[in-house]
């Protein structure tokens, strides 16, 4: 059985083999948990050498498409200037990673060249406030909430939990959640602080002519209402639910993000752009069918690659509402990976979507894979949703309960024998 029609898999040698022979080939991953372990402060994030050097066995064929950044403090280009040790070597090797951040408007090469396409200053500009707006929330919060840590300590969860990013600035609450340990009930009046600042800046932002230009992501989420907002995951127990709360360019979804990369795959082959040379994520549709449609009318289905994404975060909680039992399926790759999946699907290509259990970080907010010994052999009996929703649309063809350590190797494993054919 092919990959793209299993479940579950966990067939690593016939993944290799995909990435290694197929010339027609389009990687879409994301960064955080699936080549680089989940840690609290996103400062002590760290990647492999090898790995950095493996995506270019792979070139045109890869690209990142993450809700994280390229530049800045906490952007994956200096964590990979770090790992090597020279910002000099990196460039000249061209060993930055291509394709999309902050959930697809922000574009860099190999070479590091960056662009924000369809962004305008008027909106970077509103961005650039941000972080310091979330400082002060923080600071009026542990005022108003007496919080059993000294000073240095909540310094310190202050200076973690605002994310300076260009174009997706964000509070990242894992190390408050940490801090905390256990008390429940001031993380989740500090959850309900920062949506409402959230709240507060999409409406500054609309006073001031940019009604249209931000939304919120919530990571990770139980999905989006009615209205196509993300449905923030206020915390139950000892789980954090939502931990980032990001100040995001309307448009910076990443199922739109597939579209821009695709686009960008085609025109590298073929020197036309089905969507034309300044498409970008800001002008793409939301609704899941009608990219599909776009795919249909605007991609010649003859040269379509086949296509592999690779995520870490999907959540689904069935819960129980008027008296109805109600899935809420979210996470952050979820909508790019179903994408993919359906692409594949309604062109007969066999596109492949790839799990990375992340369980195994810092992070306590996903559900681990379930492994078991059939007859001496490891088969996944259980995924990271809820066992009790049976009905999710989105399948996980291939997965690595090992983490990204375990993909990681893989990867480098086909990078090695893709040079070699």
């Amino acid at each position: 059985m092919p990959l793209h029609a299993q479940t579950y898999s966990l067939d690593h040698d016939r993944f290799i083999a995909l990435l290694s022979q197929t010339e027609n080939l389009l990687i879409i991953q994301d960064l955080d948990g699936v080549c680089m372990g989940l840690v609290k402060d996103p400062l002590d994030r760290q990647i492999s050498t090898e790995y950095v050097t493996a995506t270019q066995a792979f070139d045109g064929h890869f690209f990142v498409l993450t809700n994280g950044e390229h530049i800045g403090e906490r952007g994956v280009n200096g964590i990979i200037e770090r790992a090597f040790g020279d910002a000099t070597t990196v460039k000249q090797a061209e060993r930055y990673l291509p394709g999309l951040a902050a959930g697809g408007v922000q574009w860099q090469t190999r070479q590091g060249h960056l662009s924000h396409p369809g962004v305008s200053k008027a909106e970077l500009a509103f961005l650039k406030q941000v972080p310091d707006r979330i400082r002060a929330c923080l600071r009026q919060f542990v005022q108003t909430h007496p919080l059993p840590l000294d000073a240095e300590t909540i310094e310190h969860c202050i200076q973690s939990s605002a994310l300076e990013n260009v174009a997706s600035p964000t509070a990242n609450l894992n190390t408050f959640h940490s801090a905390l340990d256990g008390d429940h009930k001031t993380y989740l009046a500090l959850q309900k602080a920062m949506q409402s600042l959230m709240d507060d800046l999409l409406a500054e932002a609309a006073a001031q002519g940019l009604e249209d230009a931000f939304f919120v992501h919530y990571a990770p989420n139980h999905g989006r209402d009615q209205h196509g907002q993300e449905v923030i995951w206020l915390s139950q127990g000892a789980e954090s639910g939502t931990t980032d709360f990001q100040f995001m360019l309307r448009g910076a979804i990443k199922e739109a993000g597939v579209l821009a990369l695709l686009n960008r795959y085609y025109a590298q082959r073929t020197g036309h752009y089905p969507l034309g040379e300044d498409f970008s994520v800001r002008v793409a549709p939301h609704d899941h069918q009608a990219l599909i449609q776009l795919v249909q009318d605007k991609f010649d289905p003859a040269l379509m690659p086949l296509m592999v994404g690779v995520g870490d975060t999907v959540t689904s909680k069935v819960m129980v509402e008027a008296g109805q039992s109600v899935a809420k399926r979210g996470g952050s790759d979820r909508n790019f990976l179903q994408l993919v999946q359906d692409i594949g699907r309604s062109l007969g290509v066999g596109n492949v979507v790839t799990y990375v259990d992340s369980s195994g970080g810092e992070l306590k907010n996903r559900r681990p894979l379930t492994v078991e010994q059939r007859n001496g052999q490891p088969v996944v009996t259980a995924g990271p949703g809820d066992p009790a929703d049976q009905s999710d649309p989105l399948t996980l063809n291939v997965v690595f309960p090992g983490g990204y350590q375990e993909y990681c190797a893989a990867f480098q494993t086909a990078a090695t024998n893709r040079r070699q054919a």
